[in-house]
């Protein structure tokens, strides 16, 4: 249990903090969401079967993954997509990490890390980096490292184009909009690793393929994936 300092409780009286998804305020012992809409997430439980399930299945025939999980179904407008927004476009990279280390918590106890070497962020490209100021999946991966201890690599992948945002495209046009935008550095540092790839949300896993293929140019890897949200077809 987290111990609650009285700093913390002190703190908490002069600046209240708000739930991201209701904007009710938290508990001393809340972080990010608070327990009333933790529970109402859309949790995808896959990290219970994470070789044969939904969002696994974007990658079969395409890629060789090990293992596939998210924490929770992905619907834009929905209560549960302002954590995501929130962390993407409001200038709140804590978000990231508190929601990666929920996700460690959660998906530890069925074994979902064990065997994992490495955790790799997908990239953005340096331009929207200085622009956002963070890259919101590096955030995720350094959340799940406090719990699991695994370390983070954040520059083996270099996104080394980005034509137009994702957002509006379909399955084909993401597709096409990523090829050839990564490029992987220093292969050697992942050779004989067993790496998962983290990103903040999948739909049609166009981007995780795109850094997957670099990876696996590394010899004798295997990739797995998390990301917070899913969006399921």
């Amino acid at each position: 249990m987290r111990m609650i300092s009285f700093w913390s409780r002190l703190l908490d009286l002069i600046s209240p903090r708000a739930c991201v998804v209701c904007g009710e305020r938290l508990a001393v012992s809340e972080e990010c969401i608070c327990g009333k809409c933790n529970l109402r997430l859309p949790r995808t439980h896959y990290h219970f079967s994470p070789s044969d399930n939904d969002m696994a299945k974007l990658f079969w025939l395409q890629m060789p993954v090990q293992k596939v999980s998210a924490l929770m179904f992905y619907e834009p407008h929905s209560p549960a997509s302002r954590i995501v927004y929130r962390l993407k476009y409001m200038d709140a990279p804590e978000i990231g990490v508190l929601m990666g280390r929920m996700m460690a918590e959660e998906f530890s106890a069925s074994g979902f890390f064990s065997g994992i070497d490495l955790l790799v962020p997908v990239p953005l490209t340096k331009k929207r980096q200085r622009r956002r100021g963070y890259n919101q999946s590096a955030e995720i991966a350094k959340g799940v490292s406090e719990v699991t201890g695994i370390p983070v690599v954040p520059d083996i992948l270099h996104r080394q184009s980005f034509r137009e945002s994702q957002t509006q495209k379909d399955r084909w046009q993401r597709h096409d909009n990523v090829k050839e935008a990564f490029r992987l550095v220093a292969p050697e540092r992942l050779n004989n690793k067993n790496i998962l790839l983290i990103d903040d949300v999948a739909t049609t896993g166009a981007t995780l393929l795109a850094c997957g293929g670099e990876l696996l140019k590394a010899e004798n890897v295997s990739v797995s994936i998390l990301t917070l949200g899913y969006t399921k077809g």
